[in-house]
């Protein structure tokens, strides 16, 4: 039975308290963080209200020393693919808007099949699939681009995991999903604070907010485990919604054991048929470092992702603050990789501040000293769900997560790196092999070493 189980009075009372909170208070509370104890929603709110630079110093070295501990220094690598711009809504922030005026477009398979081409080559194996809502995209579409995409296999493997961002559907809808071997299913309320979101939302099945807020709970029952949250910042009050954020998360938690794998913290951009000065909650750089900050700080084991919303520079510092999941190469547009090789014209749902091709990306986080991971070992060996979070907050995930980041690193060197990428990587995951606590997989991976620094050389695909 749908509820709302945002109580809009009880967060405004928070916040509202908040404003008053103690410099003594909130560094006991920052103490409470530092040793990795849950804080309350009112000391979440002090931390999101406090303006203290001092404050917001220990927030940032929290932040980072938490990603540092439970992630190490793995990136998770990802691409979205839209594969339809068809919409019946009518969401104030969207270029896909249905008063919008331009050629709308749905990929056949055989489309389909040319853009996952276009995102192997670049060395993608997870993909976001994004689609808008309308009958020329139904469910039944859907799992038949998963299908396919499964179905596909190149020289270098194929695409791994599937991860979905459509509009909220039914528990029936939500099984197909499901029997298709779904990654995440992921949707942004967009905004927590109802009267904003009635007043964003114009017209559509998106305009439900109780139906929209719900639809977690259908996934789950459908057996879907792995969900994954996110408003879009700039929006509504950005400390509200983060409020709603974490209220949502323990909402599934209570309620079947697990909330949230991953948190999307997408900031509102410029979009064409739309003037972002209309917006009167636009989120500047500091607080929105302040606000990814404090949410790694409220659930340290959950993944935190970041698209190419963000410029070059925000993303290098998110990521020292708690972001574990960046895109790299997007297209935002449907067929927009096959578009963009063939230097043709773009109507993307949002223009992309990071305009950097994946290669790019990925070669810089490894100069940072990161891992970028291309694993999807938890979703194809089950570690999905409770099972997932037990081995996150035991503390056991990282003795997971560091070999198969490595492994997979290793496979993207041999199959897309040239001879100057391939020494960069064997020289980083030389450094970590005393990390590795599992004898056979040190003797692997040291293996994998001397493969990449042997194979021969070849071009990146850019």
């Amino acid at each position: 039975m749908s509820e709302n189980f945002i109580n809009r009075e009880y967060i405004e009372d928070l916040l509202e308290k908040a404003k008053f909170a103690d410099n003594a208070g909130i560094s006991l509370s920052l103490d409470k963080a530092e040793k990795g104890e849950t804080l309350s929603h009112g000391e979440i709110a002090a931390l999101l209200k406090s303006e203290n630079p001092e404050h917001l110093a220990r927030i940032f070295e929290i932040a980072g020393n938490i990603k540092k501990r439970i992630y190490g220094n793995r990136i998770v690598m990802f691409a979205p693919l839209y594969v339809s711009d068809y919409c019946v809504n009518r969401c104030a922030y969207c270029s896909f808007n249905n008063t919008h005026n331009f050629n709308r477009h749905k990929l056949t398979m055989d489309e389909l099949r040319e853009e996952v081409k276009m995102l192997e080559m670049m060395g993608h194996k997870r993909l976001a699939l994004e689609a808008g809502e309308h009958d020329q995209c139904s469910i039944d579409y859907i799992v038949e681009c998963i299908k396919t995409i499964y179905g596909m296999k190149f020289e270098n493997g194929e695409i791994r995991r599937v991860n979905v961002n459509i509009a909220a559907t039914t528990t029936e809808n939500y099984r197909k999903l499901k029997s298709a071997q779904i990654g995440t299913y992921i949707l942004f309320q967009e905004t927590y604070h109802e009267p904003t979101y009635d007043k964003v939302h114009l017209a559509g099945p998106k305009k439900d907010f109780i139906f929209h807020l719900n639809a977690f709970d259908r996934a789950q029952d459908a057996g879907i485990d792995d969900v994954g949250g996110g408003v879009l910042f700039g929006l509504g009050d950005p400390y509200f919604d983060v409020m709603g954020l974490l209220i949502h998360n323990e909402h599934l938690e209570e309620k079947y054991g697990t909330g949230f794998h991953t948190i999307s913290v997408p900031r509102l951009c410029q979009a064409e048929g739309m003037n972002i000065g209309d917006f009167p909650n636009l989120v500047d750089d500091e607080t929105f470092a302040k606000i990814v900050a404090v949410i790694r700080i409220a659930v340290p084991f959950t993944g935190m992702i970041l698209s190419t919303r963000e410029s070059h520079e925000m993303r290098k510092k998110l990521l020292r603050l708690g972001i574990s999941q960046i895109s790299a190469g997007s297209s935002t547009e449907v067929g927009g990789y096959v578009k963009r090789r063939q230097n043709e014209k773009t109507n993307p749902q949002f223009f992309v501040n990071d305009e950097r091709d994946a290669v790019s990306i990925i070669t810089e986080l490894m100069d940072d000293g990161y891992i970028p991971s291309f694993c999807t070992a938890c979703y194809r060996s089950g570690r999905t769900g409770d099972r997932f979070m037990s081995l996150a907050k035991s503390g056991q995930i990282g003795n997971v997560c560091l070999p198969n980041a490595l492994m997979t690193f290793c496979e993207y060197s041999m199959d897309y790196g040239d001879d100057s990428f391939r020494e960069k990587a064997s020289a980083l995951i030389e450094k970590e092999i005393p990390r590795i606590d599992n004898e056979t997989i040190r003797r692997k991976t040291i293996e994998n070493i001397e493969k990449i620094r042997s194979c021969a050389g070849r071009d990146f695909f850019v």
